[in-house]
Formats: structure tokens, sequence, C-alpha cells
């Protein structure tokens, strides 16, 4: 599926949800795109997963914003591959640094520059720690295997919906 075609399918999930996220948060390797940028080049040409770009321009039409929390100890390296993807515009926050606290430092640092509550934000991350304890801060967190697809955006997008109407 082209990304046009990934755009149109996201919006049309995003049309029956009935409460949607006010952020979206992505981590990078293994999440958006299918590498460690450690183990990288800046020189090289980085690709995202097949539905990523098509998933993330929903969001922007729909006037979701979207940050990246990445745990990388390569920031040089993912910021290249961000310039060079021509995804940097996208993002109202990206925090990419390398840490022990799993991710909860980088969520902390979102929010203060968002000012958006946890309990209003969607994460996507390749990683059960990662996920673990940034559910614990209120996160709506979803774990993705092979990257983001329109499959996990859908259960995301369906995870968050639920938990608002517990609450």
């Amino acid at each position: 599926m082209g990304e046009v075609r990934v755009k149109e399918e996201a919006l049309r999930i995003m049309s029956v949800i009935d409460v949607l996220p006010r952020l979206v948060v992505f981590d990078l390797d293994y999440t958006l795109w299918p590498f460690y940028c450690e183990c990288r080049s800046k020189r090289e040409t980085p690709s995202l997963y097949r539905d990523a770009k098509g998933i993330m321009y929903a969001l922007k039409d729909k006037g979701i914003d979207m940050a990246i929390a990445s745990r990388s100890p390569t920031p040089d390296i993912a910021n290249a591959f961000i310039d060079k993807l021509d995804i940097k515009s996208l993002f109202v926050a990206t925090e990419i640094f390398s840490s022990w606290t799993h991710k909860t430092e980088h969520f902390q640092r979102i929010q203060r520059r968002t000012n958006i509550p946890y309990k209003s934000m969607l994460f996507f991350d390749d990683e059960d720690r990662n996920i673990n304890s940034v559910s614990k801060m209120g996160v709506t967190s979803i774990l993705v295997e092979n990257g983001l697809n329109l499959d996990m955006f859908k259960l995301g997008l369906r995870n968050f919906a639920s938990s608002k109407t517990e609450e």
C-alpha cells in the first residue's frame, strides 16, 4: 500500500474512533525505522517502515501533535536521519538522548514542552521496559513488534479511546 493510501486508511480509522489522543509519541529504532541508528552512518540514506510516513501525515492532517522519544546513544545520527527523511517539521518535540530511565525523563520533557497531560498521549515503542515505565505515567502505550503499521495504529487508537471511556 502506498503512502497516500496508508494516509487515507489511517484517516478512515481515526474517523470511527470516539476519542483521539492530543499527542502521539514515537520511538525511532525498530518503531519508525527498521534499524538501530548507532549501527549506521550519517552518510547512509535511511528508510521508514512502509506505513509510518502515511500514518504521520494522517495525524498531521487531523491536527494531532507528534513527538519523538528515543534513548539513542547517537542523537546526531538520529537527527541526521530525521532531516534526510524530511519529517522533522512533523514533530512538536524530539527528545533523543541516551538514558537509563526507560523514557520517563523523555516524557517529562515532552510534557513540560507541550503542556499535554500524560493521559492525553499515545506512545508506540518496540521495547517492553519502555512500554511498562511510560504506562505507569498514565500514557496509553503500545508495543510494536515489527514497526509501526496500520494494525498497530488502530490498536493504539482503540486502546486509547477505551481507556477514556473507563474514566
